[in-house]
């Protein structure tokens, strides 16, 4: 099964629930767009996101004089892609540092051997960093990624100064001759203090030794948790400067709208969405097709 086939069946919770007979060849009428708004709040796609929505979508049906519900659907898949496009390119071919944050359970971990995963397969050499020196096994459960991916990691003991355990990686990315740097980091929200400066310090040191390199920071939420996803990544992007979403479990949820709550109220792109437990089970995110699979 292609990704984008594992990407129907995992929003099909979204789809079958929620969109599933809002659709066909009957006229558009005011019973339609009051279905359609529901549905989209049920997906957890947000009131102002949804609200934005809508007035697109009845534009669109004045200014294109569509009639069908099925016309209206093909346009809401575009003002779907429309609203989750990125407003930047992400990792080119170009070297780059990649920050990975995110609270306990959200699949940080996993996520980030995909991520190696993903780059290792566009002959990207990649190094890991377990500078999540905080909670218990990171680093182990790290290791078993780095081993998967056939790929180094650099870690330290538990309790170790994160920002000690990237300068260590960033030594052995140069020595290797390395070209992507993947650190794992602490994901506790409850001291956004202290978040804010072990962050900011780790990019000091990035920024220090790897002056000319981009940095990208990516937030991995769990679709599950719906709109409080939301809460999570306005809490990060206060802490941390933000630059990118991975969702997990899109598999496992009836409310996959999230992704484009995220986008428009936050300003955040999606740049990885997760469907499944594999190592080929995260892709980059496209718009176009997270659209028509959603709806």
């Amino acid at each position: 099964m292609g990704f984008f086939d594992k990407l129907k069946e995992g929003l099909s919770k979204t789809r079958n629930a929620i969109f599933d007979g809002l659709f066909g060849v009957e006229r558009i009428d005011d019973d339609f767009y009051d279905e359609i708004e529901e549905a989209m709040i049920v997906a957890d796609i947000g009131v102002r996101t949804t609200q934005k929505l809508m007035e697109m979508l009845k534009t669109g049906v004045t200014e294109n004089k569509l009639k069908t519900k099925d016309e209206a659907k093909e346009y809401l898949i575009k003002c779907f892609a429309d609203i989750m496009r990125p407003d930047s390119e992400f990792i080119g071919d170009e070297p780059a540092v990649v920050l990975i944050i995110g609270v306990n359970g959200v699949g940080k971990t996993t996520s980030i051997g995909k991520l190696a995963h993903i780059y290792k397969q566009k002959d990207r050499k990649v190094i890991l960093a377990a500078a999540d020196t905080f909670r218990a096994a990171a680093a182990e459960q790290l290791t078993v990624w780095a081993d998967r991916n056939d790929v180094p990691i650099v870690k330290h003991n538990e309790g170790a100064d994160p920002a000690a355990v990237v300068f260590d990686a960033i030594a052995k990315y140069k020595a290797k001759n390395m070209d992507m740097l993947i650190c794992d980091t602490a994901g506790r929200l409850h001291n956004k203090v202290n978040l804010m400066k072990e962050l900011n310090k780790i990019r000091r040191v990035i920024e220090r030794e790897l002056p000319d390199t981009k940095c990208e920071v990516l937030l991995v939420i769990d679709a599950t948790t719906g709109q409080n996803a939301i809460v999570q990544a306005k809490a990060f992007g206060e802490a941390t400067g933000l630059t990118g979403i991975i969702i997990t479990k899109l598999d496992g949820t009836a409310r996959g709208g999230v992704a484009l709550a995220v986008k428009e109220e936050l300003g955040i792109p999606v740049r990885f969405i997760g469907v499944g437990e594999g190592i080929e089970d995260m892709q980059e995110f496209v718009p176009e097709e997270f659209a028509k699979a959603l709806i």
